[in-house]
């Protein structure tokens, strides 16, 4: 806003920018993971010399530290569910391969088609468990319209399934 003097900030922009200002200076891990809201404000301390305000180290702070946890911890559910579906799929296909050195008999070939078969649904079907626990976790977190999306996307999805094994 300095460019322009013309154009002068609202006071509670002025101050919302203080403040972010101040918490990203005094936490530099935070300064990723700020959420800004009112448009005006920005990441830069004001440029008219102004005293920044500091944070509150009260309520607001420990709210935002509790999103970010729960955050964190929704990440993590998601990461276990593609790690342990790709860990799985990856041991199936192997577990396969080293069938392929067994005697040829009928029932290792089946053993080995089903093997593979399995392997690929996995694959397939992790992405899928993925969108279920963000779109659980997102209902759990509040934000409801991104939740019926991914319910929407998972229905969509069960539709398209339910009418390629009718046909």
């Amino acid at each position: 806003m300095a460019e322009h003097p013309e154009v002068s900030e609202p006071e509670e922009a002025r101050a919302a920018c203080a403040s972010v200002s101040a918490v990203t200076a005094e936490h530099p891990a935070v300064a990723r993971n700020v959420a800004v809201t009112g448009g005006a404000a920005s990441l830069t301390p004001p440029m008219d010399g102004a005293p920044m305000a500091q944070p509150d180290g009260g309520a607001a702070e420990q709210v935002r530290h509790h999103h970010r946890e729960r955050a964190v911890v929704g990440d993590r559910w998601i990461a276990r569910v593609l790690r342990a579906g790709a860990v799985v799929s990856g041991g199936m296909f192997v577990l396969s391969l080293g069938l392929e050195a067994m005697p040829q008999s009928e029932r290792v070939h089946v053993a080995i088609d089903l093997l593979r078969k399995g392997a690929a649904s996995l694959l397939l079907v992790t992405p899928v468990a993925r969108l279920a626990v963000a779109g659980t976790l997102l209902g759990l977190r509040g934000e409801w319209r991104y939740m019926v999306m991914a319910a929407g996307v998972l229905g969509l999805l069960a539709i398209a399934v339910g009418t390629g094994i009718q046909a």
